[in-house]
């Protein structure tokens, strides 16, 4: 592992996640708590800037598209002029070269596609100079993961209105609940 993340003194193992997906961001946060990182949530800007100002954070991951007026690109240039030694890495599913030059110009250290894992994020955070023999693709998504993904993006548009999101996505609403009980986040 990487000598900045495993030598860190304790305070640097603070770890903002700013993410409006309530859900993904618990998990998120969860296994980095198992890795030893103190973690915060907030799912906006205004929420992550009252954190900032509580706590001294070494680490954040900011989603670039968040719900409301404030964007992810908000959040970095926040915590940028707050302190520039925070480690930022930026996630997105919706990635374009634009939104990439536009977040690290603002002060992010890497921006990944989603869906990226902890060990995905936590190498950038040690890979803060860049690498030139990264391959192209380096892991495939399943359909699984793609489709699971779909599905959650309708909810999330719907405000989880079952119903609302089967008939989005184009299914029954006994398919749409069948398919979240298989999936059910613990």
């Amino acid at each position: 592992m990487n000598d900045l993340i495993d030598n860190a003194p304790p305070v640097t193992r603070q770890l903002l996640i700013i993410e409006d997906d309530a859900v993904f961001a618990r998990t998120l946060g969860r296994s980095f708590e198992r890795r030893g990182y103190t973690v915060f949530l907030a799912s906006n800007l205004e929420g992550a800037a009252l954190l900032v100002k509580q706590h001294a954070f070494g680490f954040a991951v900011v989603d670039l598209k968040l719900d409301g007026i404030s964007s992810g690109l908000d959040c970095v240039r926040m915590l940028n002029l707050h302190d520039p030694s925070i480690l930022v890495v930026v996630l997105t599913g919706f990635a374009s070269i634009v939104t990439v030059v536009e977040a690290i110009k603002l002060g992010a250290c890497q921006y990944l596609a989603k869906p990226s894992n902890t060990d995905d994020i936590e190498a950038a955070f040690g890979n803060i100079a860049g690498k030139t023999d990264v391959s192209l693709t380096n892991r495939s998504t399943s359909i699984k993961t793609l489709e699971w993904e779909h599905i959650h993006d309708a909810l999330r548009e719907s405000n989880f209105n079952i119903s609302e999101a089967a008939r989005r996505l184009g299914m029954h609403r006994r398919t749409l609940a069948r398919k979240l009980e298989k999936q059910r986040v613990k």
